[in-house]
């Protein structure tokens, strides 16, 4: 029998997403109701609930870590592909970090295939129902 941890906002390390909808996603053995962000430290809570919501002050997170630690960003919109408001696209681009945006789906997808190659990747993951 699997023994589900307790989740509090932040879990320690890189997990790939196990699976996603019901507003959530299932994670290094446990689930999050909720958008995330991981990250090559850890996977945290996101409080926003649309892409809408996403600008620099939401990934501080990332912005903290040391310069190379993430070289690419992925941004899972929600339902569909969005774009990058042209602010936060430079201030990625200006801590030398690529982005990609695409639905929430297809970013957790990428974003396990990215990490279990080793890459140097993030996502923004925006729930879906």
């Amino acid at each position: 029998m699997a023994i589900e941890r307790k989740y509090d906002g932040f879990l320690p390390g890189s997990f790939p997403i196990d699976s996603i909808g019901a507003g959530g996603f299932q994670f290094g053995g446990m689930s999050h109701r909720g958008s995330l962000l991981a990250l090559p430290d850890g996977i945290r809570a996101l409080a926003a609930t649309s892409f809408s919501e996403i600008d620099v002050a939401a990934l501080a997170p990332l912005f903290a870590l040391p310069r190379g630690s993430v070289e690419l960003m992925l941004f899972g919109c929600g339902a569909s592909l969005q774009l990058i408001p042209p602010v936060l696209r430079q201030k990625l681009r200006d801590f030398g970090i690529a982005c990609d945006p695409m639905s929430t789906s297809a970013a957790c997808q990428t974003y396990n295939i990215l990490l279990g190659e080793r890459r140097l990747v993030g996502a923004v993951l925006i729930a879906v129902e």
